[in-house]
């Protein structure tokens, strides 16, 4: 085979517009009979030079912009409008790498659709960019394939990954507030441990005097502040290095994300969240025809939390052996009655996606109300927590001046 190249181009589709771009191929006339395929009328064809100056593309390593569930949501509602509207999947591709915003996400629908044009299935080009495209949109984009409703199958995926951004931003406006001030009440108390304390300590030590117990305890800090505080940081920035390279991994998720949901007030959030995620999910796979063992290990996979992961381990040794899906389930802890019932009755009147549909619309609203009442309670604990904390450090920064007034009396 002869070594591919860029080729830069300059095309007219069908109503006259004129179209620039780029396409890897082994000669000219692979890229003027690629034109065509695509509806171009090829204008100019030439050798693409990397750029010089100005014209070259600026790219710094580990800064590349990640694909997040939005852009795929948009990707896909796009790419299910053309093909429904009559536009070939080649034509759609390339429209979609034209435009997408997201040049990471750009770069790999071009390698697509180079994959495609050589005779590769679009589920199988996609398999090829895992990093990109989840499992459960390879799957339900296989089956749309299989099936003949491939618009229907991005619509599906569409609707679910809308969801779940919607879904995730609840959570997140339910947990910014607290997070931010937290940190920012952290970062505080260390400013104040470190840069303010010792100058209350040398100026009460010129004075004289015992220091009352609550200023000698703040004192102490600071000492161990100011010897542990660099350490910490260090620790802190090594820490995330790591967490970002590990908490994906099995010994992490066994131990982190089983407690996730027994915290305190957090963790029944999180649980109606991931049985929100594994009821969507679900619901989706088996609407578009993905076989129900199929759904069932990648809605494992997609579920984002150990526990649940584990449950669906067993539900698929349960559907392997001819028995129920809600079996399984109403002897997991973290599936609430409710929804195991919900299935079974699914099973039985063979309507589990409508049920399924259901379970996820109840504990998307659960998840809404929920966060609602943990914004309205959070505030207020926030802003008392912060002034006993600040508080309290200026009132016994303060205590030694009441006993030196008391000493000169």
């Amino acid at each position: 085979m002869a070594a591919t190249q860029t080729y830069a181009y300059r095309g007219r589709d069908t109503s006259g517009k004129v179209v620039k771009g780029r396409v890897d191929a082994a000669t000219e006339a692979a890229v003027a009979s690629r034109l065509r395929t695509m509806g171009l009328a090829p204008i100019s064809i030439s050798e693409a030079s990397a750029g010089t100056g100005l014209n070259r593309e600026i790219t710094f390593g580990g800064f590349t912009k990640a694909v997040g569930l939005k852009d795929l949501a948009v990707m896909s509602r796009q790419m299910a409008t053309m093909i429904s509207a009559g536009l070939s999947l080649l034509r759609a591709l390339h429209i979609l790498a034209d435009q997408t915003e997201n040049p990471t996400l750009a770069k790999t629908l071009e390698t697509v659709r180079n994959d495609v044009e050589t005779g590769v299935s679009l589920s199988d080009a996609m398999r090829k960019h895992a990093e990109i495209f989840p499992p459960l949109m390879i799957n339900l984009v296989r089956a749309g394939e299989t099936g003949g409703f491939l618009e229907g199958s991005l619509e599906s995926i569409a609707n679910n990954y809308e969801a779940e951004v919607k879904l995730r931003g609840t959570v997140k406006s339910a947990l910014t507030y607290p997070v931010i001030v937290l940190i920012m009440a952290v970062l505080a108390v260390i400013g104040m441990l470190i840069f303010i304390v010792p100058i209350f300590e040398q100026m009460f030590a010129n004075l004289g005097g015992e220091l009352p117990l609550p200023t000698q305890f703040l004192v102490l800090l600071s000492k161990v502040m100011i010897w542990i505080g660099p350490p910490l940081a260090i620790g802190a920035v090594f820490f995330s290095f790591w967490w970002r390279k590990n908490k994906n991994t099995d010994r992490v998720r066994r131990i982190v994300e089983p407690a996730i949901l027994k915290l305190p007030v957090f963790g029944p959030l999180f649980t109606k969240v991931a049985i929100a995620r594994f009821s969507r999910n679900f619901s989706t796979m088996m609407s578009s025809g993905v076989p129900i063992l199929q759904s069932l290990a990648i809605v494992g996979e997609t579920s984002g939390n150990w526990v649940i992961e584990q449950a669906l381990i067993k539900v698929q040794d349960s559907v392997r052996t001819g028995k129920s899906v809600a079996g399984p389930l109403s002897a997991e802890p973290v599936f609430p009655s409710m929804v195991s019932q919900m299935i079974a009755v699914g099973e039985d009147s063979g309507a589990m996606e409508q049920m399924l549909s259901k379970i996820a619309d109840f504990y998307d609203e659960e998840v809404t109300s929920t966060t609602e009442q943990l914004t309205a309670l959070i505030e207020p604990l926030m802003i008392a927590f912060i002034g006993v904390v600040i508080g309290g450090m200026i009132v016994a920064l303060y205590l030694p001046v009441f006993t030196i007034f008391e000493n000169i009396k």
